[in-house]
């Protein structure tokens, strides 16, 4: 565990009893501290009570699956960075589990050292977002002391992957942003497979776009993606 990642806790969501204990004691020998829930309501309820760093979430779940309580969360505020575990490979899947709200997605079966890295790479993220003033853009408004979104006076719920994409891009706004700049910083050197990003923004643009009449968010051909006003893109 490096520093930006001391102290962290996990909460471990999964029904299989050999996997957790197997993935438990991994990580605890790794330095986390480890919560366990068996089943979504377990989770759910534990939540409401306790903080933790970043949510480990099995997909199959019984009782409330992992895309429900991934949603569930979500809807309620909590950005709790949340690495998904799923037996799906497909891009479909992965589009539903970004779009319920997580963060990374890490298919069975997976290395130890994979999921250990991940997890310090969500925690580190998590912690390092800066304190500015709200950044504006159109009427699409973020302010990254609340992390909070609204778009024409309406409040955005945002995983907080797609929160970093939007900062991204504001920051940048109205320039071009690569796709390969994105992924730097959204990833670093653990970079993902090539569908994430596409499902990331695919899933950004339904939240601040889609609802909207003006489109802010523009994909250039080949080259990246910028968040502008057609007035100034």
């Amino acid at each position: 565990m490096s520093e930006e990642t001391a102290n962290a806790t996990i909460l471990l969501v999964e029904d299989h009893d050999d996997l957790a204990a197997t993935v438990g004691a991994f990580l605890e020998d790794s330095g986390f501290a480890m919560d366990y829930a068996a089943d979504g309501s377990i989770a759910l309820n534990l939540l409401e009570d306790n903080h933790y760093d970043i949510i480990v979430l099995d997909l199959m779940l019984p009782k409330v699956d992992g895309m429900k309580v991934c949603k569930k969360l979500r809807d309620r505020g909590d950005s709790t960075p949340i690495l998904m575990l799923t037996a799906r490979d497909q891009l479909d899947d992965k589009i539903e589990g970004f779009e319920s709200g997580a963060d990374d997605y890490l298919v069975k079966p997976f290395d130890m050292e994979e999921l250990s890295a991940r997890v310090n790479a969500l925690i580190r993220r998590a912690r390092g977002e800066v304190s500015d003033g709200a950044i504006k853009i159109g009427d699409l408004v973020f302010d990254p002391r609340t992390m909070r979104v609204e778009r024409d006076g309406k409040r955005l719920n945002l995983s907080p992957t797609s929160i970093r994409i939007l900062r991204i891009l504001m920051r940048e706004s109205p320039r071009l942003v690569s796709r390969e700049q994105l992924e730097n910083e959204l990833w670093g050197d653990m970079l993902p497979d090539s569908d994430t990003l596409r499902s990331h923004m695919y899933n950004l643009r339904k939240s601040i776009d889609r609802p909207f009449e003006t489109k802010l968010l523009h994909t250039v051909q080949g080259m990246g993606f910028k968040l502008a006003h057609p007035d100034d893109a």
